[in-house]
């Protein structure tokens, strides 16, 4: 990607100038990076709760940005267990009592597998410049890299967090830490990416830090595995039946 001449001028650390880009170019080019058709992924999160630490292995497959369908493949307590979500409806399947259940309404307000992740999380539109407003406030610096730091606001009221704010790597348009807030303006969450890596020429984070900081323990390690763009997905992969299969 090509990007304006502007962003490789020196600028004073955590000042802006005249030169500084928009916001939501910003924004739009972190979207550009991240977003594909489809993805395959196989990932690990590593919960480190209050009492003990446990991994948890997932595969998923996503197209676009409302089907995606998970299967959890271990521990043995967790293997089985199924997630859809087409659209705005989301769906868990569990083999031990081979139901499959709705999340919705204040259930998606709940931990997925007692991480520092919940379900609404998991049903968030990850095209930012949908839901938000950017704005430049300063330049600073995260994981050592030169960042734009951004203050995001909700173009909606039905939304996970009112106000975001994110430092994107400036050389690379992908996003080093987030931070997530509630209306009232509390705290709810941090996102601290750790190693980014080049897959299929895009820059993405493959070991992110999160932490719920209204709950104990020191927060969910995600490891992004392998991760493969822009393969055919069957059908079937994404449809109810496929919970049972």
């Amino acid at each position: 990607m090509i990007r304006p001449i502007f962003l490789a001028l020196a600028f004073l650390p955590g000042t802006l100038s005249s030169q500084t880009p928009n916001g939501d170019e910003i924004l739009k080019r972190v979207d550009e990076n991240m977003f594909s058709r489809t993805r395959i992924v196989t990932s690990r999160m590593v919960i480190h709760g209050p009492r003990e630490m446990r991994t948890v292995e997932s595969k998923s497959w996503q197209r676009g940005t409302n089907e995606s369908y998970t299967e959890f493949l271990a521990p043995a307590r967790e293997r089985g267990i199924k997630m859809l979500k087409l659209k705005d409806m989301l769906w868990e399947y569990s083999p031990s009592t081979d139901r499959i259940i709705m999340i919705s309404g204040h259930l998606l307000r709940q931990s997925v597998m007692g991480s520092d992740l919940s379900y609404e999380d998991m049903m968030d539109d990850p095209h930012l410049p949908h839901l938000y407003a950017a704005t430049v406030v300063r330049r600073d610096t995260a994981a050592g890299r030169e960042c734009w730091v951004l203050d995001l606001t909700a173009k909606t009221e039905d939304i996970a967090y009112d106000h975001r704010r994110l430092w994107v790597d400036e050389a690379r348009d992908v996003v080093l830490k987030e931070n997530l807030y509630a209306k009232s303006g509390r705290l709810l969450k941090t996102v601290d990416v750790r190693e980014v890596r080049r897959i299929q020429n895009r820059w993405m984070a493959t070991s992110v830090l999160y932490k719920d900081v209204l709950k104990e323990g020191e927060g969910t390690e995600f490891y992004l595995d392998t991760i493969t763009l822009d393969v055919p997905i069957p059908d079937y992969l994404l449809s109810k039946a496929a919970l049972r299969r």
